[in-house]
């Protein structure tokens, strides 16, 4: 049974966000020796820059990783230490809140509107200096917080009393010092920034430890292994892997706790400050309507973020309101598909006479999701392909060095892209906290399945069996007769407006709430010949009916896309979906009209895997822009297949 204590342990340990948290922690840390251990957490606190210099910043440390090798400073994210690691009693840890509160409300006032960072440079440091008035402040603030703290939650705090820093780079190779000096003085440091001081926690008994991530799933094929899930986290103390074979380690899991030996090779190492634990956020700069701050406290404190209680001038606010509440839309197509190598007889390659899959070549994936009918419905359907899951992974961990925002994912139903956009979240480290949202009406452009029957999706359970977090909340039912559209919709608002059956009106749609969560499988949701809005073309259509059916599909995901963009607020909404998408979901943000089919159909046919558009809101001259994606492209050849008995013979 567990305890009031095991319960706190499990608060501190997931920065007391959500029950829900605590209790998936408890439930994975059920065999976990050390559960009982009255072992507290270490805190820590930060001040952190945010907005456009963070993300310059976050530049610097990829380039200067890739120019100059990783360094001591890539081990953490950009900060300024205001006091060193302290315990604290778990079921303290709410004070600690309350004083950080306290000592940011006290400091607000006097806070440095704009804080001056100096370039400094030495033979194994590179960084940011603050120093003045704005430095002692600072201290000032650090000073108060660790005197709150030992009054309310009776902890040792120590502040920073010396030259505040932001580390840029340390302990590097003397010969990159030149090029990490040319690195950080294209840092723009006019851009305003709003500071934040924020309160992270570690474990403190693996400290020493070096921090592997899992890249692959691993069921152990003994008592003794790990079980590894793509994104765990592994803390390995190099002095104690004498017992370990070669290619293995011994490493203790930070999602169970258990001990165990693992394959290195399914793993990659990761930062000292990826495991650590956000609790709570001061922030020193507003960004919040002035009409509805009390709402906007109560939120931001149910997201670990305390906002100040004094306002500077209304056009400041402004300005950086729309700074951090800038919207943007990423659009990606999914990974390479498996057909895409193999070709139509892919799974004929794969399957066995009884119908079970097996993998003839290492692209082939390493098992496939159970579906009620069987293997034969992955035909019209396929899934990614090894290539497509790295590809898949790649973006995902680039996407999250970018510091891009991710706030909802939508998905189209084809299970491609539901892999992929689970694939991203995994990398993203969100796979947990957003839903994908299966949207049908981003389905691919129906005039490649000419000459194909519809394709059978996978339901919403069977997603769910085989590990999607799907929500099932979203809806969208297309209905014959009145050609209804319903979604579910957050806060329960809706759009209403009538929809005709007839192509030419198809853009318009009656969108509204549903009670429950959508529960219908997915080949009920996907439109079929019988929806004027994405017609099936036939094997014999003519260009002219390709061209309507074109122009029809396009009107189609009008109501998507207001479903998806009347809610949208800070952060950016991913949506994975096929090739055609990419131009669909981003021309009518332009203001542009759809592109003709023969245009069309040839831009679609160079759109590579994993190929991204990125739409940002330009809120002062009020219209959408098309800008650089926040991540490079994926570039690679072919690798053909190889017979090994045709080369020994020469043939």
């Amino acid at each position: 049974m567990l305890s009031n204590t095991n319960w706190l342990k499990a608060l501190a340990a997931t920065g007391r966000k959500t029950a829900e948290e605590a209790l998936v922690w408890l439930h994975d840390h059920c065999n976990d020796p050390s559960l009982d251990d009255p072992i507290p957490q270490e805190y820590a606190l930060f001040l952190c820059p945010t907005g456009p210099l963070l993300e310059k910043l976050q530049e610097f440390w990829r380039e200067s990783k890739r120019q100059c090798a990783k360094n001591r400073a890539h081990e953490v994210f950009p900060h300024v230490t205001l006091c060193d690691f302290f315990t604290c009693e778990d079921q303290k840890v709410e004070c600690l809140y309350e004083a950080l509160k306290r000592a940011g409300d006290r400091l607000l006032g006097s806070f440095p509107v704009a804080v001056p960072l100096a370039l400094h440079s030495s033979i194994s440091y590179l960084g940011f200096f603050i120093n003045g008035s704005p430095a002692d402040v600072i201290r000032e603030f650090a000073m108060t917080f660790a005197t709150e703290a030992s009054l309310l939650a009776d902890c040792s705090v120590k502040p920073c009393t010396k030259q505040l820093h932001l580390t840029l780079a340390h302990k590097f190779y003397p010969h990159h010092q030149r090029t990490l000096e040319q690195l950080a003085r294209a840092i723009p440091l006019g851009h305003s920034c709003q500071w934040t001081a924020a309160l992270y926690s570690r474990d403190m008994r693996f400290v020493h430890y070096q921090t592997l991530r899992a890249l692959f799933q691993y069921k152990p094929q003994n008592v003794d292994e790990l079980t590894l899930s793509p994104g765990d986290y592994i803390f390995v103390d190099p002095t104690q892997q004498d017992e370990a074979s070669e290619g293995w380690v011994i490493g203790i899991s930070q999602r169970t706790g258990c001990r165990g030996f693992l394959p290195e090779n399914y793993t990659d190492r990761a930062s000292e400050s990826d495991t650590w634990v956000k609790h709570r956020m001061y922030t020193f700069s507003l960004a919040t309507d002035l009409n509805s701050r009390k709402d906007s406290e109560a939120s931001s404190r149910c997201n670990g973020e305390f906002l100040p209680q004094t306002a500077r001038s209304l056009s400041s606010l402004q300005a950086l309101q729309a700074t951090v509440e800038r919207k943007s839309v990423l659009v990606v197509r999914h990974g390479e598909r498996v057909d895409q190598i193999f070709g139509k007889s892919w799974l004929q390659q794969c399957s066995t006479p009884d119908g079970k899959y097996y993998r003839p070549d290492l692209n082939f994936p390493c098992s496939l999701p159970r579906r009620s009918r069987g293997i034969k419905d992955f035909e019209n359907d396929p899934p990614l392909s090894s290539c497509g899951i790295f590809q898949s992974r790649i973006a995902g961990d680039a996407l999250l060095d970018s510091g891009i925002r991710i706030s909802s994912v939508f998905a189209s139903p084809a299970l491609r892209c539901v892999q992929t956009a689970k694939l991203i979240l995994e990398e993203l480290k969100l796979e947990k906290k957003i839903k994908i949202r299966v949207e049908p009406g981003i389905f691919e452009w129906t005039k490649w399945e000419a000459g194909k029957t519809t394709p059978t999706l996978m339901s919403l359970e069977e997603l769910k069996e085989a590990n999607f977090n799907i929500d099932t909340g979203y809806s969208f039912q297309h209905k014959t007769g009145a050609s209804l559209l319903t979604t579910s919709l957050p806060g329960g608002r809706a759009i209403l407006e009538e929809h005709s059956p007839s192509p030419a009106n198809c853009s318009r749609a009656l969108l509204i709430p549903t009670k429950g969560p959508g529960q219908q499988p997915l080949h009920l949701l996907l439109p079929g010949p019988h929806f004027p809005c994405l017609p099936s073309c036939q094997p014999r259509a003519t260009r002219s009916t390709w061209t309507g059916a074109r122009r029809a599909w396009c009107k189609s995901s009008t109501p998507v896309r207001r479903t998806v963009f009347l809610f949208h607020t800070a952060g950016a909404i991913l949506i994975v979906s096929h090739g055609s998408a990419l131009d669909s979901c981003t021309r009518p943000l332009l203001g542009l009209p759809p592109r003709e089919c023969g245009d069309f159909a040839q831009l679609v046919r160079k759109i590579p895997s994993l190929g991204m558009c990125f739409c940002e809101e330009n809120k002062e001259e009020g219209k959408w822009e098309l800008v650089n994606p926040p991540v490079k492209t994926l570039t690679h050849g072919a690798n053909a297949a190889f017979n090994w008995r045709n080369w020994i013979s020469g043939n």
